[in-house]
This record gives C-alpha cells, sequence and structure tokens, in this order.
C-alpha cells in the first residue's frame, strides 16, 4: 500500500526534471537570440558620410557652414574621419573679407569654430567638381588617388550624402558653372548597387526645390529628404552682422538642433521622429521625403544608423578544431602542402565579440533566476505531493 505513492512521487520529479530542462533550454535560445539581435541590428556594420558644399564665392559662406556642422555632428556621434569625406568649393575661413581668420561660425555668438585643428577637408576649392563627386560615389578613380579620397565601402555600409548649395527643378549647381542631375545621380547609386558599395543611403540635400533632386531614384534601400518641394526655395536662418553674411540655412540649423538636443539620446530618435520636427512654419518650406525605395519602418531605425557609428560583429559558424595533426614532412610533395593549406584557409574564422549591452545582461540575469525560482518550486512541491500522499 505504501509502495505507490512512492512511485508517483519518482514518476512526478522525473517529469518536472524533464519540464525544467526544456525551460533552460528555451532560455537559453532566448539568450542567443537576444546577443544575435543586437550584433545584427539594422544589419549594417560600418557608417560613412558624404558631405559636399558645392558653392562657391563669400555670399554662400552658409553652405561651407552647413557641411561643417553636420561633419562636426556626425564625428561627434562616433563616425571617424577616415569614413567622412569631406568636399568644400570654397575656403571661406581664409577668404580676405573673413572678420575672423582661420575660423567660420554658424552662430552669432561665436563660441563654437566649425572650423578647427581637426578638420579633415578631403576635396577643397576646384577640386569640387561634377566628376570627382561621382568618382567617389562609384569607386571610378584614377590610381594615383589617396586612399583618404576614396569612399571605401562595402555591401554592409550605410552612407549619409548630405548635399548643399543652389538648386532648381532636378539639379544642384556645382562651382557656379556646372550641374549636376538628378539622373546623374541616380544612376550613380544604381552602379554603387550593383557593385555592392553601399547596404543602406540617406540622402539629404538643402536647396531650392531640393525634393526634385532625388525624383529619378530608382535603386533599392535608399531613404531621401530635401529642404523644399518643387517650387519652393530654401531660406537661410540668420545672418551675422560682424561677418555680414548668413551664416547656415534653416533646414541644417533645426537638423542640427534635433541631433544636439541635450535632454534626450540620439540612439533613441528614429528617422521619421527627425523628418517629423521640419515644421513649415520654421523652414519657410516644405521637407519632403521620399522611402517608397527604403524596406524598414521609419519609425524603428535609429538616427545613429547613419548620423553614428556602429561596432558590431558578424556571427560566424562554429569552428571546429582539428587536434594530433601531423605536420607533412619536408620530403612531401608541395601539391598536397596546397591543398591542405586551402582547406585550412576554407575553415570558418570566428569573428569578434562585441561589447556586451547592460540591458542585455539584466535580461540574462533575470532570466536565470526566474530559472532557479521555478526549479524550487518544482522541488517543493514534488516535496509536498509526496508527503500528501504519505499521510
Amino acid at each position: 500500500k505504501m509502495r505507490l505513492p512512492w512511485i508517483t512521487v519518482i514518476i512526478f520529479s522525473i517529469l518536472l526534471l524533464e519540464n525544467v530542462k526544456l525551460v533552460e533550454s528555451a532560455s537559453k535560445q532566448q539568450q542567443q537570440q537576444q546577443a544575435h539581435d543586437f550584433l545584427l541590428q539594422g544589419n549594417h556594420t560600418n557608417n560613412w558620410a558624404v558631405l559636399v558644399a558645392t558653392s562657391r564665392f563669400w555670399f554662400n559662406y552658409r553652405h561651407i557652414a552647413n557641411a561643417l556642422g553636420i561633419y562636426r555632428t556626425v564625428k561627434q556621434l562616433g563616425i571617424p574621419d577616415s569614413q567622412i569625406i569631406l568636399m568644400l568649393a570654397d575656403d571661406m575661413a581664409c577668404n580676405p573679407r573673413n572678420s575672423f581668420p582661420g575660423q567660420i561660425f554658424n552662430n552669432e555668438n561665436h563660441k563654437l569654430n566649425l572650423y578647427g585643428e581637426n578638420v579633415e577637408v578631403d576635396y577643397r576649392g576646384y577640386e569640387v567638381t561634377v566628376e570627382n563627386f561621382l568618382r567617389v560615389l562609384t569607386g571610378r578613380h584614377e590610381e594615383d588617388v589617396s586612399r583618404s579620397k576614396r569612399l571605401l565601402t562595402d555591401d554592409r555600409s550605410n552612407i549619409l550624402i548630405f548635399m548643399t548649395g543652389h538648386g532648381g527643378d532636378e539639379f544642384i549647381k556645382f562651382q557656379d558653372a556646372e550641374e549636376i542631375s538628378s539622373h546623374d545621380i541616380a544612376d550613380a547609386f544604381a552602379q554603387m548597387w550593383e557593385m555592392r558599395r553601399y547596404h543602406e543611403i540617406l540622402f539629404m540635400v538643402d536647396t531650392c526645390q531640393a525634393s526634385t533632386l532625388y525624383k529619378r531614384f530608382y535603386s533599392p534601400n535608399i531613404l531621401a529628404i530635401g529642404s523644399s518641394m518643387k517650387g519652393e526655395n530654401s531660406y537661410s536662418h540668420h545672418s551675422d552682422a560682424e561677418i555680414g553674411v548668413a551664416v547656415i540655412d534653416r533646414f541644417t540649423y533645426y537638423t542640427l538642433d534635433f541631433c544636439a538636443n541635450p535632454h534626450v539620446d540620439p540612439r533613441q530618435l528614429s528617422i521619421l521622429q527627425l523628418f517629423k520636427s521640419y515644421d513649415y512654419h520654421r523652414l519657410g518650406s516644405h521637407a519632403e521625403w521620399r522611402h517608397d525605395l527604403y524596406g524598414r519602418d521609419l519609425r524603428k531605425v535609429p538616427v545613429t544608423d547613419f548620423f553614428g557609428s556602429v561596432m558590431r560583429a558578424e556571427i560566424s559558424p562554429p569552428i571546429t578544431f582539428l587536434h594530433n595533426i601531423s605536420l607533412p614532412s619536408s620530403s612531401s610533395s608541395s601539391s598536397s602542402l596546397d591543398d591542405t593549406t586551402s582547406k585550412q584557409s576554407s575553415e570558418p574564422v570566428l569573428s569578434l565579440s562585441a561589447s556586451s549591452d547592460p540591458s542585455t545582461e539584466k535580461k540574462q540575469k533575470r532570466s536565470m533566476y526566474n530559472t532557479e525560482v521555478m526549479i524550487g518550486a518544482s522541488v517543493l512541491l514534488a516535496l509536498v505531493f509526496g508527503l500528501s500522499m504519505l499521510f
């Protein structure tokens, strides 16, 4: 009569242990999925920026300041100079009309010098041409062009392309002497896609009738926004009495203001929030964006996917280590040695792991704690059940 309860307790305990193993397995899979999502969020592994001010002459001071303002912001958010192509069509810092030699400001209080010691201009003056811009995008350079002037991207690169200057219906002027059309830029992007030179592109342009410049785009994974619609002008934000000209455009000013908000972490802001922050009453024009070529939900795309930098690793297959392998003797044929080398080189290589995220560590500790509580509760339940059967 006393054997039946004990047998029941043993069976029940076995079932509980199997259930605990299933829970632990599910928890481990969840942790692995969280790590995978963290490493591959956004599906890109590096960020680049191409910043172009296309205008010459002193009265276009604001266009140079626009590009330098974006340059400073993306550097603060983590994109290094080695991954920024800066093209300035004129050297306003050394212009004889400049009341502040060697300095460029986009604010009236002159507290922030955009042309500081750490500015690296890749193309300046007459180097800023339509031809050189297209060569940068497509990678079709002459052999003597240095690496610092090349856009060394791949199919996992997110690229911010910012252009500012004077434009019109489907064109923007370079040096007030030539112009590039929307067809030219669209074809360049198509070549980039075919050559696997980008993963995603954010194309931003601050000029009159800016939205017409991306109407001809047809390549995938491109997100575009302009400061004005067709038939509209793009306006400056304010002038500086000491410098004597306008020092920044409205669209660029509010873009920088959005990214520099001290109360909000830019990593928590989405591209859609940035786009919706442009107000007609402040800009004097309608900022318009195009996302039909872009696959992701703009609400889930952080601003730093384009304005910042990432340090992620690709997850490779597990490595199978081979033990007790004898080295070939000196008399072995060179062909067998080459075969061995080629086989070894084809083995997958383990990528460096990314630094752990504090929120991910908390989730893992919480999951382990829940598993331990469940095990303890299961054992206690088994004991209570056994005792109730005995007595």
